[in-house]
């Protein structure tokens, strides 16, 4: 019994260090806090087409524990526009003894642990580009997909975790438009549910050479009585490489204390 307590002793301290909001100053990169030197200013960086050059290692680019604070929107705005069935699933579930990231599964849009950095990969050549891709380093270390050839959504979809993205630039802006995802991700560490009907945009505007904003629109009528739209200002952190990170589905973490995993055997 001694030991059970003192590994869920050890499970919380590591889970509170990970997840801890960053202090001004701060950036949270390979899964720990500390003080990192702050994001570089100047000008915008362009590739050699002209277009806005978005490679780099970013922090802050989504939510991760409360999706109206992190999102910069007032408390209980999004929870206003729940639907009753989904503010019912909401109040029923209990945080991180069920939040699905801590079972090692996807994320989802726009969710990105903030202890953890994205690298944004842009398909540059002569030619026009046909591909971007956004590498997350927290969780089930994978990757998005974002189609820049000028496709449009398939009309049927497999519903998966980080849907169908089609991608467009609207002059310096980076319009990322998804549907097709699962119902299976929150959104954040609350429990703020969505459905298979959810369609996010995102707008991602590099305003000068260390920081960029992200605005996320988030649509799901099964859901949210109407869309409403997030606000993230996101930091470049340079010098920072992705990190391997070994997490894998059925994950048992939470055993020691007393949680078992909901997720197990595809529930």
């Amino acid at each position: 019994m001694r030991s059970l307590l003192i590994a869920s002793t050890v499970l919380v301290v590591i889970s509170a260090i990970a997840f801890a909001e960053p202090d001004p100053g701060q950036v949270q990169a390979a899964g720990y806090g500390g003080p990192r030197p702050e994001a570089p200013t100047g000008p915008v960086p362009r590739l050699p087409n002209g277009g806005v050059d978005l490679n780099g290692a970013w922090m802050g680019v989504g939510p991760n524990s409360d999706i109206e604070r992190n999102g910069g929107l007032k408390p209980g705005e999004v929870d206003s526009l729940l639907l009753p069935w989904a503010k019912a699933l909401l109040d029923r579930r209990k945080g991180a003894a069920e939040d699905p990231h801590d079972f090692c599964l996807p994320d989802g849009v726009p969710r990105l642990p903030d202890a953890f950095p994205i690298r944004v990969v842009q398909n540059y050549t002569h030619k026009a580009p046909t591909h971007l891709f956004i590498l997350i380093e927290g969780n089930i270390h994978t990757y998005r997909q974002v189609f820049m050839d000028g496709r449009a959504h398939p009309a049927e979809l497999d519903p998966t975790w980080y849907g169908h993205s089609i991608g467009r630039w609207e002059g310096d802006t980076l319009v990322i438009d998804s549907v097709g995802f699962n119902d299976k991700f929150w959104f954040d560490r609350r429990g703020h549910p969505h459905t298979e009907q959810l369609h996010t945009i995102e707008r991602w505007t590099r305003t000068d050479l260390g920081h960029l904003q992200s605005k996320v629109t988030i649509d799901d009528p099964g859901a949210y009585s109407k869309p409403f739209t997030l606000t993230f200002n996101a930091r470049l952190a340079p010098g920072d490489e992705l990190l391997e990170y070994i997490c894998q589905e059925n994950n048992q973490f939470g055993l020691p204390g007393g949680h078992p995993n909901p997720y197990a055997g595809g529930k």
